[in-house]
């Protein structure tokens, strides 16, 4: 079988030396030593000052909103994964939808200022499959009315843009450590913020809003990551480069060998160092997609529609209509993309795509 994605498994060993310095310490969570050495490790990988790794990528965005979007109307968009309008939902926020563009797959920063209201407090904006969003643009408009902006950066482990880690963008920025993405810790995440005042908060949040044992800075959820976790992390880390070079291999296998004479690919912003994470190709019809996702499937090869539905249709949504992340929602296709593909295997699906485009 062939899947849209694979864990990257570090050796046995590896991990497992790393988890013995937990037991032998017999301190398994609440911020131990693993967390804190893994944290300074991934800050001068990514070129940043701070950050605080938690124990998913939802949870960042959570607490974002908890401390910057005051129950307000949160400008977002609808082509990304499900984690990011829940986000808002869940924390009583309005999520207010602006298209996408339909190279890029960004929100289009054309069109945010025409969505602000009185009641608008952020606009929450994903670097969709590490593609980063106007972040230049999108700063001036946020000066210009005083707004917030937050970066679902899911897929964005290791991106650069204009030189600098993306995650030195905007108020706040998340990350997830889940076991599919680059960089993992089976499970976990990450936020970053450049003020200190708003770094203070986001940490005591992600802590219960401890202020020592016995005292409390404000209001705090669970966001803490395990030393298990971490483990995880530490053994993954030193095969960083190994693992974008080989994703980066089967990217430019794919470009060889697909047919993109009706085939659309995601165009990749100026200026930007991107990072393999996913494979999309958009056809040209829902059509398409379904038969090229049968035939696939017929011969044990498993793509995924993502990201399927727009973000703007589903139940809980009141909505107008998003006719371009709509249309792409319709057409796209995530193809498979891990190390360890065999460009055999893509030699195959790019067959069998090619003979129905």
């Amino acid at each position: 079988m062939i899947p849209v994605t694979k864990c990257f498994l570090p050796p046995i060993e590896e991990y497992t030396e790393w988890v013995q310095k937990a037991y032998d310490k017999q301190w398994l969570t609440n911020r131990g030593d693993l967390v804190k050495l893994l944290e300074e490790q991934l800050k001068g990988y990514l070129g940043v000052d701070w950050m605080t790794i938690t124990n998913n990528g939802t949870v960042p965005l959570q607490i974002a909103l908890k401390l910057l979007g005051k129950g307000g109307e949160i400008i977002t968009t609808p082509f990304s994964y499900v984690a990011t309008t829940a986000s808002i939902v869940w924390e009583n926020c309005t999520p207010v939808f602006v298209d996408i563009h339909p190279e890029y797959l960004t929100i289009d920063e054309t069109k945010i200022e025409a969505a602000i209201t009185d009641k608008t407090t952020c606009i929450l904006a994903t670097h969709v499959f590490g593609n980063p969003c106007a972040v230049e643009a999108i700063e001036v408009i946020a000066k210009k009315h005083n707004l917030y902006v937050i970066y679902d950066a899911a897929h964005s482990f290791g991106v650069k843009y204009n030189g600098q880690s993306i995650f030195n963008f905007g108020d706040v920025s998340t990350c997830s450590f889940h076991a599919t993405k680059l960089f993992h810790t089976g499970e976990g995440g990450a936020m970053f913020a450049n003020d200190p005042e708003l770094r203070h908060q986001l940490f005591y949040s992600h802590n219960f809003g401890h202020k020592g044992a016995l005292d409390f800075y404000g209001l705090g959820i669970n966001g803490k990551i395990s030393e298990l976790h971490a483990a995880m992390g530490l053994a993954v880390f030193p095969f960083m480069d190994q693992i974008i070079d080989a994703r980066k291999k089967a990217v430019e296998s794919y470009d060889r060998l697909l047919d993109f004479s009706t085939l659309q690919k995601m165009k990749i912003r100026e200026h930007t160092d991107w990072n393999y994470s996913y494979y999309p190709v958009v056809f040209e019809s829902e059509e398409q997609v379904l038969e090229a996702q049968k035939r696939l499937n017929e011969n044990d090869i498993f793509p995924r529609r993502y990201f399927c539905p727009s973000l703007n249709t589903i139940t809980y949504i009141v909505s107008k209509e998003m006719p371009v992340s709509e249309n792409i929602s319709n057409r796209i296709l995530c193809l498979p993309l891990y190390v360890g593909i065999e460009n055999q295997n893509i030699e195959e699906i790019c067959r069998l795509i090619n003979q129905i485009v």
